[in-house]
């Protein structure tokens, strides 16, 4: 039986390389340009390590356990004689994926604080899950039938250059960030591992085109939905200028 440690050293070496350029970057403008007080750089370094050994167990977890479990889960609901039960859970898991991804928090964060709460946290962040979810189902479906990518993403896209007409800026950029964020380490490791499974067992499909295609929904899916959210922002807006009006 392999040592759950086995290959650690490897992981912590890349995420040693990957932080290396922006402590840096950190360090030169410290020593040129910020001037933080000795103890702000003793808290930041501090974030370092912690981010540091965050993402080195966590890429360690993923290569164990995220990526076998979910390429298992998907051969065996692959093999099912019912196989449209890929569907609802492929909506559940993309659901839990999305609420449970860092990216996405940080992000909703940010916009509640940047929009002074007119933007809730907790809405975006229900928004861009759903959207995920139905965008993950989709692709279940997708891979059960056999439907070439094209038919949902073209028509996507055009949709959400449509709804960019008829939304703020705002939203706008919102949205096509949370179209980034949400293809983050949860959903991309466990969902894209579960749907490559799912076409390894299945004829005809190749799982190489069929997990990336269901980032690439992922990634959409998102856009549509906070830039309808955005819609429903704007007309809640012009009624209560209505209503202050009369």
């Amino acid at each position: 039986m392999t040592h759950p440690f086995h290959g650690f050293g490897d992981t912590m070496l890349e995420v040693a390389l990957a932080l290396a350029p922006l402590f840096v970057v950190f360090l030169l403008f410290q020593f040129i340009r910020l001037k933080l007080p000795w103890k702000k750089v003793m808290n930041i370094l501090k974030g370092f390590v912690l981010t540091f050994f965050g993402l080195a167990f966590f890429l360690h977890g993923v290569h164990i356990g995220f990526l076998p479990t979910g390429e298992q889960m998907g051969m065996i609901l692959g093999d099912l004689s019912h196989n449209w039960i890929l569907i609802p859970v492929g909506l559940v898991l993309g659901f839990v994926a999305t609420f449970a991804e860092p990216a996405v928090r940080i992000l909703n964060q940010q916009v509640d604080k940047v929009s002074s709460g007119s933007i809730p946290e907790k809405v975006m962040l229900y928004t861009v899950s759903i959207g995920v979810a139905v965008s993950v189902a989709l692709s279940m479906l997708r891979v059960i039938a056999g439907i070439p990518l094209w038919y949902f993403i073209i028509p996507g896209y055009l949709l959400a250059f449509v709804l960019t007409r008829y939304t703020k800026d705002s939203f706008t950029a919102i949205a096509f960030d949370s179209g980034g964020v949400a293809t983050g380490p949860m959903t991309v490791t466990f969902i894209l591992s579960m749907v490559v499974g799912v076409a390894t067992v299945l004829e005809d499909r190749n799982p190489l085109l069929e997990g990336f295609g269901m980032i690439s929904l992922v990634a959409l899916a998102p856009i549509l939905s906070v830039l309808t959210l955005g819609i429903l922002y704007g007309r809640k807006e012009k009624e209560n200028e209505r209503s202050i009006e009369s």
